[in-house]
This record gives structure tokens, C-alpha cells and sequence, in this order.
């Protein structure tokens, strides 16, 4: 069993990460939150927890809980704190998992970050996003950028499109998103690649064996 640092754990789609992957046969979730009273909910289904502020240092992280494998990154601001959370955020937690002999760097990112520029809405978050996105790139870690649609709250139906750039909008829902998230902590696929996601009609595991897209 590998363990895995989810930091986002107690976001709506944090939680159904850390859910899939309590669940799973090959990983044991180490929910990363910010308050003490946010480890309850995690605590009460027997996940580990481990408290951490990404708009602090992180690295007392990897020393505070089980030995770390492989880091799922899902954290959000909601909009608030782009600058502190979204992209310093980020920066800190590669930062400390470069320096801790980290396997792979999964970051959940966002369609559109690649050239916020050209966004309508948003672009201050996406601008956050994509410059989290090239420091990781650039880190030297093993890594994998998903950047879904427009989430919604609608039901799982292990079913998307994957592109390393889709050329169309649309939505995924928040389940097939963690989903396609915990199956891309997989050793043998997605590796050093940034792909788009949408609702579409392969399989998760197929789409993701399937990238024949050079490397990005």
C-alpha cells in the first residue's frame, strides 16, 4: 500500500479522493487539513489526517505522518486566495515533496490554465493555476496535470474524453474527476504528462492507457 498525501482532503472533491482511495486496494489516504476540528470527519472512518496550511511552511508535513509515496494535490480557494493558496500554495507543497524523495506529483488543475490569458472568466485563478502548473513541470518531479471541465455535482459514470488539449468545453462531474484523479497515481500511466478531461464515453482506465500524446 502506498501512501498518499491528499492536500484539498476536506474540499467537496477532496473528500471523495480520500473516500476512493480508503477504498482502494493499493493506497492508504493521509488526509492533509488545515484545522484540528476538520481531522474529525476523517478520524471517525479510521483516515489517517495531518495538519497542514498551505499558506505556510508544509514540510513538517512529511514528518508529521506515515511516510509519504506519492502527493494528490486538490486544494482550492474558492476564488479568495489565488496568489496564497492555488499557486504559492502549490509551489510550497512541490517544494517539500522534491525534498522528500516524493514518486509522483498529481495536480489537479484546470481547463483553461495552459493560456488564461484568453479567458473570459476567471483569469486571475487560472493565471494562479497555470503558473503552479509550469513550476511543477519544471521541478524535476514525476508528475501528472488534470485539467478537468466545469465540475458538477452530478453522478460517477467512469466514462470521459482525455485529450492533451481538447479543443472544446465542457463539464465532468466531481466523481469522475476523482475518479480519473486516484487512477492516475498509477505507476504505469500518466507519467510527466498535463491532459484535459471532460464527460465523454471511454473508460477512465482505457483513456488513460490510451494517451499517445507526446509527453508534455
Amino acid at each position: 500500500m502506498e501512501n498518499i498525501l491528499v492536500a484539498g482532503a476536506n474540499g467537496t472533491t477532496g473528500k471523495k479522493i480520500v473516500q476512493l482511495l480508503n477504498e482502494s486496494q493499493y493506497f492508504n489516504p493521509i488526509a492533509m487539513v488545515r484545522k484540528e476540528e476538520q481531522q474529525t470527519y476523517f478520524t471517525a472512518k479510521n483516515i489517517d489526517t495531518v495538519l497542514g496550511d498551505l499558506e505556510e511552511d508544509v514540510s513538517h508535513v512529511f514528518k508529521d505522518s506515515k511516510s509519504i509515496d506519492k502527493v494528490l494535490f486538490a486544494a482550492g480557494s474558492g476564488g479568495k486566495k489565488v496568489i496564497e493558496v492555488d499557486q504559492e500554495g502549490a509551489k510550497r507543497l512541490i517544494d517539500a515533496s522534491n525534498k522528500n524523495g516524493v514518486k509522483k506529483f498529481v495536480m489537479l488543475s484546470s481547463m483553461g490554465a495552459d493560456q488564461p490569458e484568453k479567458a473570459e472568466q476567471l483569469q486571475d485563478y487560472l493565471k494562479a493555476k497555470h503558473n503552479a502548473d509550469v513550476y511543477l513541470k519544471s521541478s524535476g518531479l514525476n508528475y501528472a496535470i488534470v485539467r478537468p471541465g466545469a465540475l458538477t455535482n452530478g453522478e460517477l459514470t467512469n466514462a470521459i474524453a482525455l485529450e492533451e488539449k481538447l479543443h472544446t468545453r465542457g463539464e465532468i462531474s466531481r466523481n469522475d474527476v476523482a475518479q480519473t484523479l486516484v487512477q492516475t497515481l498509477n505507476d504505469d500511466v500518466a507519467n510527466n504528462v498535463t491532459f484535459e478531461i471532460i464527460k465523454g464515453h471511454t473508460q477512465i482506465g482505457e483513456a488513460l492507457n490510451k494517451m499517445s500524446f507526446v509527453k508534455a
